[in-house]
């Protein structure tokens, strides 16, 4: 074999290598602490890269006298590893409950290393539909191209230990160690099952997308009318601090969740107005002012895709009404 030939193999085999050994290096997260017995993972701003490895949106944990409660498991199984890493520096107390606020991929794939340690995991039951929907395979098999090796074909999509059959704007009460939690149903507005978790003794809410913090929101195909109503409700626990899924907890969630609602209103009639004067979705988009949100993180990702949803959704919500 040539030299240049042997050179040429050398590389191939060592870029072959790369993705073994970026998933060997350690992921190390810094929880913050918000309350006594409360901490968060906060990722960085935008959507998914290999930049930040996936780490994209919030989880948190609860330390009980008698175990730790954890929402949501963030957006790799490598990251789900990190958490649990992070939260044996905390506390030695068994990780005994995961509450999903929903099944979209930066908050759930982390699940199989929490299930590892004995956790079980509850999430509403409208989310064994969205688990099972072609729109999760295709999801999966898009990260397992873009966010390698972080997630791989070895990443699971773990289902709910506890389907929780939640009335429409009602909740679930549990006790553990001393500290009373409530499962908060929001179902509907950014995903079919939303819920939220409250815990009472130190008046930290998570909100799971409900909102996020100095970042536009991914709207999809949501309800952007219910998430607005939603919206009007979800500060009814009167918490001291929310923890958003995606960005920095707040202690002003009043203030801090304007620009979630501001950005869905604008879409709305934006998108709303198009559609009752019969323009075009390419025309709408083009004519619209984005000025207010083009500067936010995750407005290049995820606006166009937003008010292309927005779009359909006030076409349905439009032809319902006639």
């Amino acid at each position: 074999m040539g030299f240049w030939r042997r050179i040429a193999v050398l590389v191939f085999a060592l870029a072959g290598l790369l993705p073994a050994l970026a998933q060997s290096e350690p992921l190390t997260l810094q929880p913050v602490r918000v309350s006594e017995h409360v901490w968060f993972f906060q990722g960085s701003a935008g959507m998914a890269s290999q930049a930040n490895k996936g780490f994209m949106s919030n989880a948190g944990f609860v330390v009980t006298g008698d175990g730790v409660v954890v929402f949501d498991a963030l957006a790799t199984p490598a990251l789900g590893q990190a958490m649990v890493d992070a939260i044996r520096k905390v506390s030695q107390q068994p990780i005994r409950r995961v509450i999903l606020s929903h099944y979209h991929a930066d908050h759930f794939y982390g699940l199989q290393a929490l299930k590892a340690q004995g956790a079980q995991v509850w999430a509403h039951e409208r989310g064994r539909a969205t688990l099972e929907s072609d729109d999760t395979k295709r999801r999966l098999e898009q990260r397992v191209t873009d966010l390698a090796p972080w997630v791989s074909r070895d990443t699971k999509l773990v289902p709910a230990d506890r389907w929780l059959a939640l009335p429409r704007g009602g909740e679930e009460r549990f006790e553990m160690g001393g500290l009373h939690f409530r499962v908060i149903d929001a179902s509907g507005a950014h995903s079919p099952e939303d819920i939220m978790l409250y815990i009472e003794e130190d008046r930290v809410l998570f909100a799971g997308d409900l909102f996020a913090t100095g970042r536009i929101p991914f709207v999809g195909s949501a309800d952007s009318a219910s998430w607005l109503v939603t919206l009007g409700h979800m500060l009814s626990t009167r918490p001291s601090i929310v923890i958003p899924g995606h960005g920095a907890g707040s202690r002003e969630p009043e203030r801090d969740m304007m620009l979630t609602r501001d950005y869905l209103l604008f879409l709305r009639k934006t998108m709303g107005a198009a559609v009752s004067n019969m323009t075009s979705f390419e025309d709408a988009y083009r004519s619209t002012d984005w000025g207010g949100f083009k500067d936010y993180p995750a407005f290049e990702q995820a606006n166009r895709i937003n008010a292309y949803e927005t779009y359909l959704r006030l076409e349905q919500e439009s032809l319902a009404a006639h």
